[in-house]
């Protein structure tokens, strides 16, 4: 998966970062750093109390707090624009390699977790099991992320809207 860079990770040389866990709502990457002004109401709205500052003062997600409940809060008292409603949330789980169910060990506690029913698992030969995710069915929620005993779920963005930014 390839991801589209910001200005200002281009600039300071992040040719291949990840773009950041932006809370629900949040516009295309550079309209977010030029929309957002780093005021934090989303991160005060926050019931869950998952959504914290990165190192340059703008919101991002963690999950491993909590899961979004997707209730909206901080694209409500976001005056600034950065956060809308109508903008999808394109995050969704995968387990990587340090998954204990694939690496024989009995598990399935993200499956436990998920009230979306979205987590299946596929023996495979040898004893271990394959942790499947239905990309439909996800959310994004992370409801799977706090309770997994290893950290093996991370998130991935399914879609990345073309950003088209005037010159």
């Amino acid at each position: 998966m390839t991801s589209q860079t910001s200005r200002r990770a281009f600039l300071r040389g992040g040719f291949t970062r990840q773009n950041p866990m932006r809370p629900f709502g949040a516009i295309g990457v550079m309209a977010f750093e030029d929309a957002c002004t780093k005021c934090g109401d989303c991160a005060r709205a926050c019931p869950e109390g998952i959504v914290l500052k990165d190192a340059e003062g703008y919101p991002v997600v963690s999950l491993a707090r909590g899961e979004c409940t997707f209730c909206s809060a901080c694209t409500d008292t976001c005056e600034a624009g950065a956060l809308r409603a109508d903008t999808p949330w394109t995050w969704r789980a995968e387990a990587s390699g340090a998954c204990l169910s694939r690496n024989a060990v009995q598990c399935r506690t993200c499956q436990d977790h998920c009230d979306q029913q979205a987590i299946r698992f596929r023996l495979q030969p040898g004893g271990n099991a394959e942790p499947l995710f239905d990309l439909e069915t996800c959310t994004g929620c992370g409801a799977c992320v706090a309770p997994c005993p290893v950290g093996a779920i991370q998130f991935t963005q399914i879609h990345q809207p073309a950003e088209a930014s005037p010159c």
